[in-house]
């Protein structure tokens, strides 16, 4: 039998009550107040944009953070030209070691010892609320970092600091650590359609 419209109401909105009730029940659990750790992986566009978003809403609430890149680009992103200058803001990119251009292994190796070094130093520092380690999981993929040191530097890390680590893939000890995961996807990407990449978008 065909539901009147007042029926159909009636319906969607014990629905939406029945929602509400489940949200409002994991609320009342989620008790526990302390940093957490979330990797941002896949093959779409968006990873270091999302993080580097996410610590802008944590300096707005006044917190201090510290960025690592892990990969040194050819020029100056937009990101470390705003971020910076910022006076909550300790910004470091990789020395002259790893590159999209270039490969010296023996280079990208001190390079990348010396950036796991302040990324280190950062997730013991009590004064630093946020920690984006950008693109950090290709240090693993090429075997430069041990990644057992990293899970052992989060899971030792001051209880209040949020720690946002960025890259394509990431070791199984990772994936099974972080609190949160999010993959992203890529579904289409201007590149491809032959557009040119720009700034302010790519860097």
């Amino acid at each position: 039998m065909e539901r009147t419209p007042e029926q159909q109401a009636q319906i969607d909105m014990a629905k939406r009550l029945k929602k509400k009730e489940v949200v409002d029940k994991k609320i009342a659990a989620a008790t526990e107040e302390r940093g957490v750790s979330i990797l941002l992986t896949g093959n779409g566009k968006g990873k270091s944009s999302s993080a580097f978003g996410t610590m802008a809403r944590a300096l707005g609430h006044g917190q201090n953070a510290t960025v690592v890149q892990f990969i040194k680009g050819r020029k100056e992103t937009g990101e470390q030209l705003f971020f910076g200058q910022h006076p909550q803001v300790s910004f470091h990119v990789m020395g002259h070691g790893f590159t999209w251009e270039t490969r010296d292994p023996e280079l990208e190796q001190k390079a990348a010892n010396q950036a796991w070094e302040v990324a280190k130093q950062a997730l013991a520092d009590e004064r630093v609320n946020f920690v984006l380690l950008d693109e950090i999981t290709y240090m693993y993929k090429y075997g430069y970092l041990d990644a057992d040191d990293l899970v052992e530097a989060l899971a030792n890390r001051p209880a209040h600091q949020n720690v946002m680590l960025t890259g394509r893939t990431a070791p199984r000890a990772l994936l099974d650590s972080v609190d949160t995961h999010s993959k992203i996807a890529n579904e289409r990407h201007a590149f491809e359609g032959g557009v040119k990449a720009q700034a302010g978008i790519e860097w």
